[in-house]
């Protein structure tokens, strides 16, 4: 056992009389130990109230007893997918007893071995220290979840739109925003935690003899410190409330961290709410009816399309639009609205919205959310800032290149906002049919992170890469430079002093010659000269003859002008988002992943290309281009000049 590590003892040990689950499950199952990870429990609280959500996170016929086999199975959401996690049954103790989550009844286990699978799924138990729990809402559910301000609505639309959501299955909880990093922790006058998850477990109507109350159940995930205001466990405004009443509600006189609190004490303790729904319908819209008694909203149909991506350090990292050289670098991906909102999928309160703004009704309903993958390791979370940007493509622009002077000119349609260092950023957008760009980014340049990107729509959509294969319409060979009139002379003079008998120029002599001609700090070495002799048709035969040599001089005077024109800060390198620009300039222009293969292999790995680098690069291109054209097997052309290019880049 390594220093630090907690002793881990199966449940035999810890007790005799152990079950998986004793009776059924429910939110008193849930207590939080000796680990920070309220966010987590909360979330698992609000997913007990929810059976068929549960029995997806939680396989039913699991047991301690029967076909014991020591081993759990758990499904967790992640990015796109259910991943199933295998545990055994050794559980961190203290005193012999559960040193983190644990049940009220002390000897029931399933929610135990949760939080283990969870905490083997992201990396270990030191990263579930502190977290949103709305990352743990979204894994227990595949759904989106949503941060609603408690005070953006009145107390009795707030309540009204939390009975809906939870009608419809969703998850909630809340929490109040701790001013500063003292204040987390701590207990209010009302017995109320600051920077503390609650999950929102129900809400209800209570008859009184002065009328009625709407209430909301709420759980503290750690099974005791309660609220102690109006309604709450021990409140004397239950003395005007009927014994049936309560025993319909199942009020509890005791301390198990479950509590009653009213609409109206809510919205002026509480800061923030946390929904989850699995589909993204509007959890609170302005239009939420007030009556407690009318009926939830019906879910609207949505069409889901999601990708996987990365940021690569040098190549799609290309941070915000503060840096305007690398931001169009960053993934794009092509969404294409087809038709607007259909008005027979609106529900009531949205046909009243668009019957007042004619304009809304011809426009697509589309929710993006932008997750970043993986930023939980060991005992650290390092969350980048995420954002994303979504920027409306004119007709003449479908099908090409977004470069830098489109994001330039252009301004976005739709955003995430602000970025945040949030595992999840989200924005519903209303857009007009038509082609757009959705461009996910971090705010700092060569971050290099996976990420996942999702898209809702209500009428359909379609999401691709948009992305841009090689084309051999841009071969450099087929326009090389004119040979200068001193460089004809210079190459003839070389090889009349130091040409054989076959009138050829060795790698040695060519690098000479190549070197009198090129600025000091952009010289050449032997390999780089070897390179550019055997990219010629040279027999193999490390030479070259006069007239090869002469457009192979222009062509490096040439490179060595663009090669200036984007090592802007005179460095005597070139980046890998210069690089980019700079093969476009010598007419190449190559997709994202053949960019990046080509920095890994000409840039050796170091963060900077040199010329010779730079020369190497484009005369390896030029002979693969001269090859892909001359190339008369027809399975090569249908597998298509990029793939190919992949291929041979790596030989």
């Amino acid at each position: 056992m390594e220093r630090g590590e907690q002793p881990k003892k199966p449940w035999k040990e810890i007790s005799a009389n152990a079950v998986f689950v004793e009776d059924t499950t429910c939110t008193t199952d849930i207590c939080q130990g000796q680990l920070g990870d309220c966010w987590l429990l909360a979330a698992l609280s609000c997913l007990t109230m929810h059976p068929n959500l549960f029995v997806k996170v939680v396989p039913p016929n699991q047991s301690l007893t029967e076909s014991y086999a020591g081993i759990f199975h758990f499904t967790f959401w992640q990015y796109g997918e259910w991943v199933e996690v295998v545990v055994d049954d050794r559980l961190p103790v203290r005193g012999g007893r559960l040193l983190f989550s644990y049940s009220c009844t002390r000897n029931e286990y399933w929610s135990a071995l949760v939080e283990k699978a969870y905490a083997k799924l992201i990396g270990s138990y030191g990263s579930l220290k502190g977290g949103n729990i709305s990352e743990a809402m979204e894994d227990f559910t595949g759904g989106i979840a949503y941060s609603l301000p408690v005070s953006s609505r009145t107390p009795r639309i707030m309540w009204k739109a939390l009975s809906d959501a939870l009608s419809r299955g969703s998850l909630l909880s809340c929490f109040i925003q701790a001013s500063n990093y003292l204040e987390i922790g701590t207990v209010t006058a009302e017995g109320l935690v600051k920077g503390h998850a609650y999950a929102i477990t129900d809400t209800d109507t209570v008859k009184k003899s002065a009328g009625e109350a709407l209430l909301l159940r709420l759980r503290n995930p750690w099974g005791f410190v309660e609220y102690s205001g109006p309604w709450s466990d021990k409140s004397k405004d239950w003395d005007d409330v009927d014994a049936a009443e309560k025993k319909r509600i199942e009020l509890k006189n005791s301390e198990d961290g479950e509590f009653w609190i009213s609409a109206e004490d809510f919205s002026k303790l509480f800061g923030t709410v946390e929904l989850c729904s699995v589909d993204p319908d509007p959890i609170v819209d302005e239009d939420t009816p007030t009556d407690p008694d009318s009926p939830a909203a019906p879910i609207s149909s949505w069409t889901l399309s999601s990708h996987k991506g990365s940021w690569v350090s040098g190549s799609t990292a290309g941070g915000s639009c503060t840096y305007p050289r690398s931001f169009w670098k960053n993934p794009q991906f092509q969404l294409v609205l087809a038709e607007h909102d259909d008005d027979h999928a609106m529900t009531p309160e949205e046909k009243k919205v668009a019957e007042n703004q004619k304009e809304k009704a011809k426009q697509c309903t589309v929710l993006v959310e932008l997750l970043q993958k993986n930023r939980r390791k060991k005992d650290k979370v390092n969350f980048l800032h995420i954002a994303f940007h979504i920027y409306r493509v004119p007709p003449k622009l479908r099908g090409l290149c977004l470069d830098q002077s489109f994001f330039s000119s252009q301004q976005p349609v739709g955003s995430s906002g602000k970025y945040q260092p949030l595992r999840a950023v989200w924005r519903e957008v209303r857009l007009d049919p038509g082609n757009y760009v959705i461009l996910a980014s971090t705010y700092s340049p060569n971050q290099p992170a996976e990420f996942f990107l999702r898209v809702y729509s209500k009428t359909g959509n379609n999401l691709g890469t948009k992305d841009f294969t090689c084309s051999t319409g841009f071969i450099m060979v087929m326009s090389m430079p004119p040979v200068l009139a001193e460089d004809r002379k210079r190459v003839q003079k070389t090889f009349d002093e130091m040409a054989g008998p076959d009138d050829k120029l060795n790698a040695k002599e060519f690098m000479k010659l190549v070197n009198s001609v090129l600025e000091k700090d952009y010289q050449l070495p032997l390999e780089t000269c070897r390179q550019l002799i055997f990219g010629e048709e040279t027999g193999g035969r490390s030479s070259l003859t006069r007239e090869q040599t002469e457009p192979v001089l222009a062509s490096l005077r040439s490179l060595q002008s663009i090669f200036f024109k984007f090592d802007q800060d005179s460095s005597g390198t070139m980046s890998p988002f210069e690089l980019s620009l700079a093969l476009q300039a010598a007419r190449v222009q190559c997709d994202g992943q053949v960019i990046q293969l080509l920095w890994e292999r000409f840039g050796s790995g170091e963060p900077h290309l040199p010329f010779h680098g730079f020369v190497a690069c484009v005369t390896r291109l030029r002979k693969l281009f001269a090859l892909y054209k001359s190339e008369s097997n027809p399975e090569v052309k249908d597998v298509g000049i990029n793939a190919w290019l992949l291929r041979l880049l790596t030989v």
